[in-house]
């Protein structure tokens, strides 16, 4: 599968540069993901677009997509769904090539949306990022979620030992220390934000066909000047660049004899004496204290930039729509603490139109409030002797109360 880091960090570089220096959360990816859902339907200079906005052809970005969304990380929960106020003819190609594991349907109503967020964050995420409204007539979405626990649990320090000239020490009185063993830490240097302080923590693998997989979650602290966009273009690159190396492999890192000792706001460097095997008989050891965090985010990518005004004219012509409307959004949370960490994303993306004429509706409500039948018939799609067979049949002439063990949502037989 081609490698999308590249393409990945400048979407993610928009996106935070345009979050700014505010406490937040987001998940790049997720928007990324579903605009190359959209990449298919589009032609001429709006494809051109897409390609701009995704950082690669729009073609490898949906084979890219579909193959992250057909097999889900075993830390990863993925979900992806396409919805529709009334199937529309000309999407029908564009449909047929999403990911076989994308939901399809009509546009269900809020509560159904914010389930399905529910359903495919692990309950982190409460609410669907966009509001149903008459005016709009497809919905594609994309969720992603994780909840893992570190491999070696932090240990826990008082907060002053975040230094003298932090201001959270005196706002905190508890903070994370690493273990002594498990978790990396280093002084790396990097092109957009200098001498760095890192810190990587493993979650707990599991077990796969292949192997093992896993999570790391990298932490990178720059001087306090730094802006955070540099500061998080160089995290990106840290991470990947260690995520993907060897055991233990330390990207970009710095001898600790090569820096002065003494104090700065990123560690306090100090020289002891100590017995060692080294055989220049010079040891480096290193280890971090940082706060838990927590965040809750909810990021506008409507405006240009983010690559959905391009997909809105190119699913709209689709459709059949002159002068499509659309509303890109996405909401994110995570918590990070002493035994683990999770996170999650939903982003959604809209296209409508004006309101529709009024007009006149028939609501029927069906009451099956006397006496019924009920036949059950057997299917097969490939036409085998059962197909259409009615299996069961019943009269209901006597209705029985809701028992008491079914009131659970699910029931807990079910």
């Amino acid at each position: 599968m081609t490698r999308i880091h590249g393409p990945l960090a400048h979407y993610a570089e928009r996106l935070h540069r345009a979050a700014g220096d505010t406490h937040h959360v987001a998940s790049p990816l997720g928007a990324w993901l579903l605009l190359a859902l959209t990449g298919p339907a589009a032609t001429g200079g709006t494809r051109d677009e897409l390609t701009e906005a995704l950082g690669t052809d729009v073609d490898v970005a949906a084979e890219v997509a579909g193959a992250l969304l057909s097999a889900p990380h075993p830390l990863m929960a993925s979900a992806s769904a396409v919805w529709e106020r009334q199937p529309f003819e000309g999407l029908a190609g564009w449909r047929a090539g999403l990911p076989e594991r994308t939901q399809r349907g009509p546009l269900p109503d809020q509560a159904a949306l914010d389930a399905w967020a529910r359903e495919h964050t692990y309950g982190l995420i409460d609410r669907f990022p966009i509001t149903v409204r008459p005016q709009i007539l497809l919905i594609l979405a994309s969720a992603l979620a994780t909840k893992v626990s570190w491999a070696e649990p932090f240990q826990v320090a008082p907060a002053d030992q975040l230094g003298s000239g932090s201001a959270w020490a005196g706002r905190l009185d508890r903070v994370l220390r690493t273990p002594w063993h498990g978790h990396l830490c280093w002084i790396a240097t990097t092109a957009r934000a200098g001498d760095v302080a890192v810190h990587a923590a493993p979650a707990r693998p599991v077990s796969t066909a292949g192997g093992e997989a896993g999570m790391l979650v990298v932490s990178v602290a720059a001087a306090p000047d730094v802006p955070p966009v540099d500061v998080l273009a160089a995290a990106q690159e840290i991470a990947a660049r260690t995520a993907t190396a060897p055991d233990g492999y330390r990207p970009r890192q710095r001898s600790l004899f090569d820096l002065p000792l003494g104090d700065t706001p990123l560690w306090t460097l100090r020289e002891e004496t100590v017995r060692t095997f080294a055989r220049d008989g010079r040891e480096e050891r290193t280890r971090a204290v940082l706060p838990c965090w927590s965040a809750e985010s909810r990021h506008d990518l409507t405006r240009a930039g983010f690559g959905f005004d391009a997909a809105a004219r190119a699913l709209g012509m689709l459709m059949g729509l002159a002068n499509p409307q659309h509303e890109a959004v996405q909401s994110a949370v995570a918590r990070y603490g002493r035994y683990g960490f999770e996170a999650a994303a939903v982003t959604a993306f809209a296209v409508a139109t004006g309101l529709p004429p009024e007009g006149v509706a028939r609501v029927a409500e069906l009451r099956f409030g006397h006496p019924y039948a009920v036949v059950a018939v057997a299917t097969d799609s490939a036409g085998g002797p059962w197909h259409g067979l009615p299996v069961y049949s019943a009269w209901v002439a006597e209705p029985q109360e809701l028992p008491e063990d079914e009131l659970a949502d699910p029931p807990r037989q079910w």
